[in-house]
């Protein structure tokens, strides 16, 4: 038995896990050259949600966090988290952007990828793989731990060893709703180690409570790395404590060989970290939550509805999505729940409970995803519910990458003109997220300031909620649900309001991406209007008759709330 290397993750997924990945690198710089003694295996510290949430929430450039942190991290390996063809976005982009962004990524400090797929999909998977081993990085190819009617340790092991043969360094099991049991965490080390040469890197989340046995019968099973975040921001939806698994293994043959005393500098200034963020967290991430055993769903998904739900009465609806969640993912052919599969399957359960009828809401994601635009399902998905959505269109087969044209070029070359795109990093950033970029590097986009999560007061009404804040994968949305229509409200001489016939209304709230017609343009009952993109989703606006459209009060990149009157068409 060789000792365990340790990665830590407090830099990204566990703020990402309980602070909505809100976390600035101002109060990450402060710790490093402390972190920077530990001696961990590697310090994860981009990647994920981390690149969206600073150009969408805090004003700050992601490629400037990791020349910063880089700069301070001499002897640890930065790791960052890759979602395959999906980059740090929600969708494939093509080749030339992945190639570029690998390259980058490792220009400016990743020495450690580690790169996933939702779907496993290795096809997904390898390009990204192959740039950054021609970078000469680390590379660290990952299995999307999930149970199902189809998943087996067989086609865990079978990953890794398609893994291996792209030349991967280790491998990860990603276990992101905190399933694994210690039998089964033993089994498939055991069998990774047996079957491959790979090190093999085991990452939980603590949402079920079994994770720190798991991790020990791991150890017991072979396993070279565990992945932990210092306590202040463990447990719950986070990882197992660092210091805690430290001391555990003091003494064994597994013994990490990691200072406490050190370990301790660090969480004491995490502690204070933690308060003034304290805005953000919800208790409930941090809780053990049973209820994944039975439900399997990442345990931060729900956490603020169901306090919602709990406030106004309605916990019923709780029970509902919790029921709805396991059909939609049985509908889709049992996909992991991870990026961005969690975030399909969960919004689109929540629009089914929410909206009193199965997929009368669906997003272009959900469109995508039945037309094996994100993939290969691990099983077929429903062929009824498949065509529900998507009528006729061909399935395909290939890549999907291979369906994608090159862009790099074209975002860059679009960006330098309108003057906001100085380099390839900031076309990279704009390639990634076109709603929303331009902003941000126009210098226009302001940090938002730290405050709770919006709560329903009681003169909002105690009759069926309106308004939730949803978790997903650590990031918080507030999502208000009404009753889609055309109506548009006036307001009268008496200073009272009365409903115009004709108003296109939001929704949800969220940020206009697209509009899809003209003041004078004639529309058929069913054809998109507008895109709305909502908890990171595009969302079809559709007109509900045929008519003209007479007046348009939105254009892309406008933020819009529910209720807000987008166009009159009469």
């Amino acid at each position: 038995m060789a000792k365990v290397r340790i990665t830590e993750t407090i830099l990204r997924d566990a703020h990402q896990s309980l602070l909505a990945t809100r976390m600035r690198t101002r109060d990450m710089i402060p710790i490093a050259e402390e972190m920077d003694k530990v001696g961990f295996f590697s310090v994860e510290a981009w990647g994920g949600a981390t690149f969206d949430t600073c150009i969408r929430y805090l004003n700050e450039d992601p490629w400037e966090r990791l020349r910063n942190l880089k700069s301070e991290f001499n002897n640890t390996p930065i790791q960052m988290l890759l979602r395959g063809q999906n980059l740090v976005g929600y969708k494939h982009y093509p080749d030339d952007v992945v190639t570029k962004f690998v390259e980058k990524s490792y220009e400016n400090g990743v020495d450690i990828f580690r790169i996933f797929d939702a779907l496993n999909d290795i096809r997904n998977m390898e390009k990204s793989i192959k740039v950054a081993k021609a970078q000469g990085a680390h590379v660290q190819g990952t299995i999307s731990y999930t149970i199902s009617p189809v998943h087996t340790l067989d086609d865990f092991v079978n990953l890794a060893k398609e893994l291996e043969a792209l030349e991967c360094d280790s491998v990860a099991i990603k276990d992101m709703a905190g399933l694994i049991t210690p039998t089964a965490a033993y089994n498939l080390v055991s069998a990774l180690k047996e079957e491959t040469d790979l090190l093999v890197d085991l990452h939980c989340h603590c949402t079920s409570g079994m994770t720190p046995i798991s991790y020990y019968a791991a150890c017991q099973a072979g396993v070279d790395i565990l992945d932990t975040a210092i306590s202040p921001l463990a447990w719950g939806t986070s990882q197992p404590p660092t210091e805690s698994i430290v001391a555990a293994l003091q003494g064994t043959d597994f013994d990490t060989e990691l200072d406490l005393k050190l370990l301790t500098v660090i969480k004491k200034y995490f502690e204070d970290i933690k308060d003034k963020y304290s805005g953000i967290l919800d208790p409930i991430s941090e809780s053990v939550d049973t209820d994944v055993l039975l439900y399997q769903i990442p345990g931060g998904m729900l956490s603020n509805l169901i306090s919602q739900l709990k406030e106004q009465n309605a916990l019923d609806r709780y029970d509902d999505v919790l029921e709805e969640m396991p059909r939609v993912r049985k509908d889709m052919g049992y996909p992991p729940l991870v990026t961005p599969t969690s975030q399909i399957v969960g919004i689109q359960s929540v629009m089914n409970v929410l909206g009193g009828e199965r997929y009368k809401t669906v997003s272009n994601e959900v469109k995508e995803y039945m037309k094996g635009m994100y993939g290969k399902s691990p099983a077929p998905v429903d062929p009824e519910i498949s065509k529900r959505i998507i009528g006729d269109e061909e399935v395909i087969t290939c890549r999907p990458a291979d369906l994608l044209e090159p862009e790099f070029d074209k975002f860059k070359s679009e960006g330098v003109e309108k003057g906001f795109v100085k380099s390839d990093e900031d076309a990279l950033t704009y390639a990634l997220y076109p709603p929303i970029a331009p902003k941000f590097l126009k210098g226009e986009a302001e940090e938002e300031e730290l405050k709770p999560a919006h709560t329903i007061s009681d003169d909002e009404g105690i009759g069926i909620p309106t308004q939730y804040n949803v978790e997903v994968d650590g990031d918080v949305y507030e999502v208000k649900i009404m009753p889609t229509g055309f109506m548009e409200i006036e307001e009268t001489d008496s200073g009272n309001f009365k409903p115009v016939e004709g108003g296109v209304t939001s929704p949800m709230q969220g940020m206009v991406i697209k509009l899809n017609v003209n003041v004078g343009d004639k529309v058929a009952q069913g054809s998109t209007i507008a895109v709305i993109e909502a908890m990171k989703m595009e969302n079809d606006i559709q007109s509900e008759v045929d008519g003209t459209v007479e007046e348009i009060f939105v254009e892309p990149g406008d933020a819009v709330s529910v209720g807000d009157t987008l166009m009159v068409i009469k």
